[in-house]
């Protein structure tokens, strides 16, 4: 295992996660909400907002698979994440043109932008495979977020000192904004750069080098219903992808309604902001921890006990009243948000075909993308009908105890065993 190769990889989640912290969860959707839907009506800027996610959520389900498909057959999981990486960095530096009332252009761009962040994560995960030997995948995979949090938190928190105090650097509140979007583009590419020199795929066969795109895609088209066709001959795999599901929509849920959910019941927006740079810095310890408790316990119990954790966190929120509470169930997310995230794309990683594995990181991706669905609308529902969001934190436990029972039934070495008949099989 070539440790610079491994530092490559880390180093693109230190880049990518830039765009994660800045432009998805903490200054663009109040700028959408604040400048660039001027004219529209609070309501229709929000839904505006929710269709963009929704676009490109969309195409990210439709194109994950395909292209996974694509990448397996040429040997080119580098060339989609060079793609799909200058996408989105390409749509951050433009996010600096958007100006009051341009939301049309707004929320073209955050699709775009969208689309390469959640594209190009299906490429770097898919990679962990070639990457690591099996019993080094969940401290690496564990590293990999860690570094995550580490270069998200550090951008973030430098653009919030520019957007909180813009005279400082003679700017005014806008331009600082602005800027604060190019600045994710500029850190995205720099520091993916590493991954592009020093992580590489193994060598294509000649058949391969010649094989023509249409056949490409064609081909691609055929292995994904394949794939479909025979799932069944993945029976550990598709229980624990049910199982992601389930717990992925309750944590994509926790993190999504936190600060809705903290603004209702009367926390400031500086509190808001303090405990999301909070989760981002503890984080990081916490993350490399539970890497090295699953050397001790294995990825699954160490699953469980961060499931376990985030129950803990949702029946604890339904008390909350203040901000210092608000803090400490931040604190408790930081610690297990990594290291439940890592353990499972580390568990997945263990049970896919090595000559599928970015066609079945595809459908990891579509599941988690799918996980982010019912969520949120069960909250609402929750909310709405007993008049209080209250109601709504407490109700995303269903997600979590229905994964957790569907994990227990999953049979790791037995998944793995699939995964080396089916190639066998091939």
């Amino acid at each position: 295992m070539d440790k610079q190769t491994i530092r490559a990889w880390y180093m693109y989640d230190w880049a990518n996660s830039a765009f994660a912290t800045t432009i998805m969860a903490a200054v663009m959707p109040i700028y959408f909400s604040k400048v660039a839907s001027q004219g529209l009506s609070e309501t229709t800027a929000t839904a505006f907002w929710g269709y963009t996610q929704s676009i490109a959520l969309v195409l990210i389900v439709i194109l994950s698979p395909i292209l996974g498909a694509i990448a397996d057959k040429s040997h080119s999981k580098k060339t989609f994440l060079r793609f799909f990486t200058y996408l989105g960095v390409a749509a951050s530096i433009f996010m600096y043109t958007i100006d009051q009332g341009e939301w049309i252009w707004a929320c073209i761009l955050v699709t775009i932008g969208t689309l390469g962040f959640s594209g190009a994560n299906v490429f770097y995960d898919a990679f962990l495979t070639d990457l690591a030997p099996e019993r080094e995948r969940d401290m690496i995979s564990s590293r990999g977020y860690a570094y995550g949090y580490i270069g998200g938190g550090l951008l973030l928190t430098l653009n919030l000192i520019m957007i909180l105090k813009p005279e400082w650097f003679y700017l005014t509140s806008t331009q600082a904004t602005q800027l604060s979007f190019l600045s994710v583009g500029i850190w995205w590419f720099v520091f993916s750069i590493p991954i592009f020199r020093h992580v590489h795929e193994p060598e294509k066969n000649d058949s391969i080098q010649t094989t023509k795109p249409l056949s490409l895609a064609v081909d691609a088209f055929k292995s994904v219903g394949k794939t479909i066709r025979k799932i069944h001959e993945f029976p550990e795999l598709i229980k624990f992808l049910i199982a992601f599901w389930f717990f992925n929509d309750g944590i994509n849920t926790i993190i999504k309604m936190a600060t809705i959910y903290g603004a209702e019941i009367g926390i400031g927006e500086t509190h808001l902001i303090a405990a999301l740079l909070i989760t981002q810095f503890v984080g990081i310890p916490c993350t490399l921890l539970f890497g090295r408790v699953a050397n001790k316990l294995g990825a699954k119990m160490t699953l469980m006990i961060t499931l376990g954790i985030y129950l803990i966190i949702v029946t604890l929120g339904y008390f909350m009243k203040n901000q210092y509470h608000f803090y400490a169930l931040a604190s408790m997310v930081a610690f297990v948000q990594g290291g439940s995230q890592a353990l499972s794309r580390s568990i997945f990683s263990r049970m896919v075909p090595k000559n599928h594995n970015a066609e079945f990181f595809g459908f990891f991706g579509l599941s988690g993308k799918f996980s982010s669905i019912f969520g949120p609308a069960l909250f609402g529902l929750v909310a709405q009908s007993f008049g209080s969001s209250r109601s709504g934190i407490i109700s995303l436990a269903l997600f979590f105890i229905i994964g957790m029972i569907i994990l227990v039934f999953v049979n790791i070495e037995k998944g793995k065993m699939e995964a080396i008949k089916y190639e066998q099989a091939e």
